[in-house]
């Protein structure tokens, strides 16, 4: 589904071929840790509204950053280096820890899914973490792949339209995210 990780798959995977499974590695340093968290700790809880706005306000400013720095550097000449794997890398952790869609959705759906997997035990559950990564991991980087592949038929103007994409991308999660936080704030408060 196209979001804020998708976004950066694609900016990232135009420079270096792999940009998909360190995406997906990076994502996977935020995503399994919350799972297990989730499965042996939050699902006891509910989540207060607080937490909520916070995620929401951090995560929402963050996207806002990250695409303002897409859009900063979309007419910037594309540069035979390749990015450095540890940019690749964290990009992915990033991109996922300030996407408050991501921890909103862990904590809600997610969670539902991980009380589901509950039932088969601690089993289940690990064949449940892996069975998700992975789906992500494929996708991730059979997306990048095929991005690489084809930028040598990128004219400037597909580039800048890519980077475009991705910054309305990150913007607008960003807008959403940090919109809903206000529009939840304002409710508590009201």
């Amino acid at each position: 589904m196209p979001g804020p990780l998708f976004a950066v798959t694609i900016d990232k995977a135009s420079k270096r071929k792999y940009a998909g499974l360190l995406i997906s590695a990076g994502h996977g340093i935020v995503e399994f840790p919350l799972m297990f968290l989730i499965y042996f700790g939050l699902t006891q809880f509910s989540i207060p509204e607080s937490v909520q706005i916070g995620v929401g306000f951090v995560g929402g400013l963050l996207m806002i950053i990250m695409g303002v720095n897409v859009f900063r550097n979309r007419n910037r000449p594309d540069e035979k280096t390749e990015t450095s794997k540890r940019d690749t890398l964290i990009a992915g952790v990033w991109t996922t820890a300030a996407n408050a869609g991501f921890i909103l959705w862990w904590l809600t759906i997610g969670a539902t899914l991980i009380l589901n997997a509950r039932y088969f035990g601690l089993i289940g559950f690990s064949i449940f973490a892996v069975t998700h990564w992975t789906t992500d991991f494929i996708w991730y980087t059979i997306v990048a792949f095929a991005i690489y592949k084809s930028r040598h038929f990128f004219t400037k103007r597909v580039h800048q339209a890519i980077n475009l994409f991705c910054f309305a991308v990150l913007v607008g999660f960003g807008v959403y995210f940090f919109g809903s936080a206000l529009w939840l704030a304002a409710g508590l408060l009201g």
